[in-house]
């Protein structure tokens, strides 16, 4: 009974001393938002709960990103990462509490400490407690620590998610990109291939001379070769796009084109504030920063004394038959440990792990400013390539008429060859440029969502 009020006191007391923790709790640093976007314009509300990538409303992209999300090896590899942190938790989590053990010896010998006159036998079976008081907070700053990193891998591996998604989307339009310029490519293959068979034959009849048909020669060959490397680039994405999806490079065929996707509608980016709450990757930032506190914290309480209970419980005997009929054999004890000299190692480790913890809030602030210049970037690409749409627009269909008005007058003798080449150059060029636009703009739209954090849970 004594025993039992004797280690209920030393619980009691252990509770009461153990509020005690090193170090300071965290507190989020102050961070000088902009109260809007520079290049953003009417509402700015925002849909947390929104699958972004849902508003192209194209079946076939939803296929991939959702194939992606479930076999991407990188994905895998890093939720595996994930539940080890998880683990590595719980793990810390038990250092908190008093850790019990067993075991059991037998022996025979006539040594016991020292020599006895005959030989004896003993056995023994014993359970053992032990447990480390948390005097300074050390194992809870410890656990705090452990626990910011898992939330810092959960945060990453979202990061990963929506650098994976993006890439996903980015690569679905290059492929439709180097199709549609492979397209274009062989249509103009063809005009140049049937105006050069047509030239030689004036040539051959005597009405050109031979330069204008060794220049529709070399426009052809121009031409195909721009073919297979648009062929070669559309394969190479398209082998991209498999290993995303965690399969080995197969054919794919998008039907699609980028015209199809005529109006691609702009999430509105909301407050430069919330990004601190949306974007993973200043989430895991903030998360490696609550980590290092906690370190510091673990630091200064290494410089103070270690105070651990141990207990033993058990039977010993020198004869095995009568183990269980003698009386218990137990003991308590504490035991206090703390450095006195250690040539200023562990303030030195104190000043370390502060160094490490500055270092980590210029690290967040880092993210975070780079989180705004992102979606800057983004709004003011999306701004300039729509002005640039109209641009390129107005520039393929005076191209192209040019070149069929230079065609006519090349055919009536008013016109130079070198002329109506210089219409078919500019007109392919404006064709290929107006392409490049709307890959660039698709891509656009799509940076601008990564950079709000997604938009997706």
């Amino acid at each position: 009974m004594k025993m039992t009020k004797y280690i209920l006191f030393l619980v009691l007391a252990t509770l009461l001393i153990s509020s005690c923790k090193m170090g300071e709790n965290y507190s989020r640093p102050e961070i000088e938002a902009p109260h809007s976007f520079v290049f953003s314009y009417g509402d700015t509300t925002y849909n947390e709960a929104m699958k972004w990538w849902d508003l192209f409303n194209d079946p076939v992209l939803d296929t991939l990103i959702k194939k992606a999300l479930e076999n991407n090896k990188d994905l895998l590899a890093t939720a595996q990462n994930v539940e080890a942190a998880r683990l590595q938790l719980a793990i810390q989590k038990a250092d908190l509490w008093p850790q019990f053990n067993y075991s059991g010896a037998a022996g025979r010998g006539n040594f016991q400490m020292l020599k006895l006159p005959e030989p004896t036998n003993n056995f023994s079976l014993v359970g053992q407690a032990s447990w480390e008081i948390d005097f300074w907070g050390k194992l809870r700053r410890m656990n705090e620590s452990a626990k910011a990193q898992y939330l810092a891998s959960e945060y990453g591996l979202n990061a990963l998610r929506l650098s994976l998604i993006t890439t996903v989307a980015t690569t679905y339009f290059q492929v439709m990109e180097f199709n549609t310029k492979a397209i274009i490519a062989e249509q103009t293959y063809e005009i140049r291939d049937s105006s050069y068979k047509i030239l030689k034959h004036r040539f051959e009849a005597g009405i050109i001379p031979a330069i204008d048909v060794n220049h529709s020669r070399i426009q052809k060959a121009i031409a195909a070769t721009a073919i297979p490397v648009y062929k070669r680039n559309a394969a190479q994405s398209v082998n991209l796009l498999s290993v995303l999806l965690g399969e080995n490079p197969k054919p794919l065929i998008i039907e699609n084109k980028l015209d199809s996707f005529t109006a691609a509608p702009l999430i509105p980016p909301g407050l430069p504030s919330d990004l601190l709450n949306r974007r993973p990757d200043i989430m895991m930032a903030e998360q490696q920063l609550v980590s290092q506190n906690a370190l510091v914290g673990v630091a200064k309480a290494a410089r103070l004394p270690s105070l651990s209970l141990t207990g033993m419980f058990g039977l010993a005997s020198d004869d095995l038959s009568t183990i269980t009929s003698g009386d218990p054999a137990w003991s308590i004890s504490g035991s206090l440990l703390g450095p006195i000299f250690n040539w200023n190692k562990n303030s030195n480790r104190v000043k370390a792990e502060k160094a490490r913890a500055v270092a980590a809030i210029y690290q967040y602030e880092n993210t975070i400013l780079n989180a705004f210049r992102e979606v800057e970037d983004a709004l003011i690409t999306i701004e300039t390539l729509k002005e640039e749409e109209a641009a390129i627009q107005e520039h393929v269909e005076a191209a192209v008429e040019a070149a069929i008005l230079s065609g006519d007058r090349y055919d009536k003798g008013i016109a130079s060859y070198i002329e109506f080449l210089e219409s078919q150059r500019q007109a392919f060029d404006a064709q290929m440029s107006q392409t490049s636009n709307k890959q660039d703009l698709l891509e656009a739209y799509v940076k601008l969502y990564q950079s709000l954090g997604g938009g997706w849970q």
